[in-house]
């Protein structure tokens, strides 16, 4: 995604990410986590508001601090980062309700054009099947992974 996007901090595992929104709500610390399912070789994006008060990613906050695309731009950053370490590792995310994952749905569709060029994109749909990424579709979650020529499905 070509949109202006925060810097972040991240340690050495690429596992954990943090960057700060500025915008008409102020600073507002904001967390992306990969964490491994109970599936080999697929990793669950979390994504939220730091909570200081629980230590923990807030996915049920609603910030709304005019910055929603740069948030999203510094989000796929992270995806970038993750799956360049480790290319071969499928990343699932899906919004904390249906209103952000219709969100994600939109950003996904807005720009698959380009995140097709670098990944594999699917769509979760609700018999929780998957299927190739297609326009239109009323997903339940994502599933993306780095393009490689020397894996196939």
């Amino acid at each position: 995604m070509k949109y202006p996007r925060y810097e972040y901090q991240t340690e050495s595992e690429l596992h954990f990410f943090e960057f700060t929104s500025v915008g008409i709500r102020g600073n507002v610390k904001k967390i992306v986590q990969y964490s491994r399912v109970s599936i080999d070789n697929i990793y669950n994006l979390a994504f939220g508001d730091y909570d200081e008060t629980t230590d923990q990613i807030n996915d049920q906050i609603v910030t709304n601090n005019g910055d929603s695309r740069k948030v999203l731009a510094t989000v796929v950053s992270t995806v970038y980062a993750f799956t360049g370490r480790y290319p071969d590792r499928w990343i699932f995310a899906t919004g904390s309700s249906e209103v952000r994952t219709r969100l994600y749905r939109m950003g996904i569709t807005n720009n698959l054009s380009e995140l097709k060029k670098d990944f594999l994109v699917y769509g979760m749909k609700r018999n929780e099947t998957f299927e190739e990424y297609s326009i239109g579709q009323d997903y339940q979650g994502f599933l993306i992974r780095r393009k490689n020529k020397d894996i196939s499905l």
